[in-house]
């Protein structure tokens, strides 16, 4: 059971994230941010858990989905609004935008599974006690490199977690019309590795897992497979009405906001009031208008120097 300054904490990541993409979606609108907006509020709950379970030297692996997850975890959110807006003082220098986010110092990095089983032989091969947990959404299950990588993984022992943020559409196709299990995490099975399905409404739910799971990969007993179940309040992207959801089920998961729940719960179990949850949801307006001033101001990579950071010389 997490104290209460830890589910403080927790709502506060929660929160910054949602603010952070309700801003987004407005510049990206106002024709500030270029390329696809992909934007993932109901899943801050996976995000938060998972990063609040690893340590600071441990690697994420992110999607393309992946505003939420970098911020979560460590990097600013003005430098991640800069990269947003294409600015020479985002975290990749302009050059990523909204969809190669990537921060070395904090061991973020915008790629795929294949990356994270690379950076876990790595970690392997030097002996460190690190861990890499790699981020991915329910329709990776249907692509090869996803099955090729847990079985190098599986095969070499690696300290990998596999973190499926199962929202039930890949694109706009409901994952059993994709994927021939009903049970995602079960996939893990011939690969000879646990797998685990849990509530990704719930932070908690989800720490504990990773917290497991990580555990296990640092004693050296390899990686793991987690099933987060979420549901994702937007479409794929800015340009997704997602007509292919029922209103009724969009209702019912909506009436499980993580963030709701866990303000809830805070008020009720005594880990704060009013006045400690306002207060923190000022300051993190007040981070986000700093985000966007940050952006806004700073300006685009010079157009002699467009190429480079691109490729290895």
């Amino acid at each position: 059971m997490a104290d209460a300054p830890q589910l403080l904490a927790i709502y506060h990541q929660m929160v910054l994230i949602r603010r952070f993409e309700e801003k987004a979606a407005e510049l990206y609108t106002a024709g500030k941010v270029g390329g696809s907006g992909n934007l993932f509020p109901g899943e801050e709950a996976v995000a938060v858990g998972a990063i609040d379970a690893l340590s600071a030297n441990d690697y994420l692996v992110s999607t393309y989905r992946q505003y939420g997850h970098c911020i979560a975890k460590g990097v600013e959110p003005r430098l991640v609004m800069a990269e947003l807006l294409g600015k020479e003082t985002g975290i990749s220098r302009g050059r990523g935008g909204a969809m190669h986010l990537f921060d070395p110092a904090r061991h973020f990095i915008g790629g795929d599974l294949p990356i994270a089983v690379g950076l876990a032989l790595s970690i392997a091969y030097q002996e460190a006690p690190d861990v890499v947990a790699c981020l991915f959404g329910d329709d990776a299950l249907s692509q090869g490199a996803f099955h090729e990588s847990l079985n190098l993984a599986a095969l070499w022992n690696l300290p990998v977690i596999f973190i499926c943020e199962n929202n039930f559409y890949g694109m706009g196709t409901m994952a059993p019309n994709a994927v021939a299990q009903e049970h995602l995490y079960k996939v893990a099975e011939p690969y000879q590795m646990p797998g685990v399905r849990v509530d990704g409404m719930d932070p908690l739910e989800v720490h504990s897992a990773v917290r497991a799971a990580a555990a296990r990969a640092r004693e050296g007993e390899g990686p793991s497979l987690i099933e987060a179940v979420t549901y994702r309040f937007r479409g794929l992207s800015m340009s997704d009405p997602a007509k292919y959801r029922a209103a009724l089920v969009e209702r019912i998961w909506q009436e499980r906001d993580p963030i709701t729940s866990l303000r809830a719960k805070l008020l009720t179990e005594g880990g704060a009031d009013e006045v400690a949850l306002k207060k923190t949801e000022t300051e993190i307006e007040n981070l986000i208008a700093d985000a966007v001033r940050f952006a806004e101001d700073s300006a685009p990579p010079p157009i002699e120097d467009v190429a480079q950071h691109v490729r290895v010389d």
